[in-house]
């Protein structure tokens, strides 16, 4: 199925929305609770599955949606659809602060491989499915952990990640970078998981005792901040109670 062509523009700067445009009859499917505006001619529907393959049973909906939930997100998707006679517009965003990164899937050979939690909305005909991880250490040691979201089609998808996102080129070279950085690489890209050498660099480096290197041609995505790493900063400064008596209190 050929996804449909829908245009967009990116909205904001630190905490980004989407506004994607639809002609009559178009339709775009995003993960449940993302929405955050839309126009008068858009209706919506939850949906098991992404409506990628028309002519696929209930079961194997339900397989392929089961498969999902292992990635974190829900057993439903939300498919928002032009109804009307003119152009209309719906728009989604971030669960956090950060990137939403536009991907051409047509340009990136038609699939990308991206972290369970990263995708945000995509033109109808886009299949998302899940990409096991096949190397052991990856899976024990690696950000994404053994299961992946692979996004497939030849239209665009919109996937988001925390900070600020840099789209690297590799053409056979040799990327490392901190394990919960990678937002998503294609497939063309070899990925596994390397320990730090040295003794002191592993435990008094600051850098963890992992790295994740990428080495291929291909694109590699990368987020500035983990939402991992933020949640930490945020509980380690966060005011802690007293055994629960409040200071000051008699």
């Amino acid at each position: 199925m050929r996804s449909h062509e829908v245009d967009y523009k990116i909205i904001g700067h630190d905490m980004q929305m989407v506004e994607v445009e639809l002609d009559p009859g178009e339709t775009v499917i995003a993960e449940a609770g993302a929405m955050n505006y839309m126009t008068g001619g858009i209706e919506f529907e939850t949906k098991m599955g992404d409506g990628s393959d028309p002519e696929q049973g209930f079961f194997s909906k339900l397989f392929s949606a089961g498969k999902r939930m292992m990635t974190g997100e829900s057993l439903f998707m939300t498919h928002f659809t032009n109804s009307g006679h003119g152009k209309e517009q719906v728009s989604f965003a971030a669960p956090y602060p950060g990137s939403i990164v536009p991907v051409d899937l047509a340009n990136q050979g038609g699939t990308i491989i991206c972290q369970k939690d990263s995708f945000l909305a995509a033109a109808m005909g886009t299949r998302i499915s899940v990409e096991f991880n096949r190397r052991l250490g990856s899976g024990f040691f690696g950000g994404e952990g053994f299961v992946l979201q692979k996004l497939e089609g030849d239209g665009m998808a919109f996937i988001h990640a925390c900070g600020t996102v840099v789209e690297k080129r590799l053409n056979n070279e040799t990327l490392r970078l901190d394990t919960g950085c990678l937002v998503a690489f294609t497939p063309s890209i070899s990925y596994e998981i390397e320990m730090v050498k040295g003794i002191r660099s592993m435990f008094f480096g600051g850098e963890g005792m992992f790295l994740a290197t990428l080495r291929g041609t291909g694109t590699v995505w990368i987020q500035s901040l983990p939402f991992s790493r933020l949640a930490d900063r945020i509980l380690a400064h966060a005011p802690k109670q007293n055994g629960g008596v409040e200071v000051g209190e008699d």
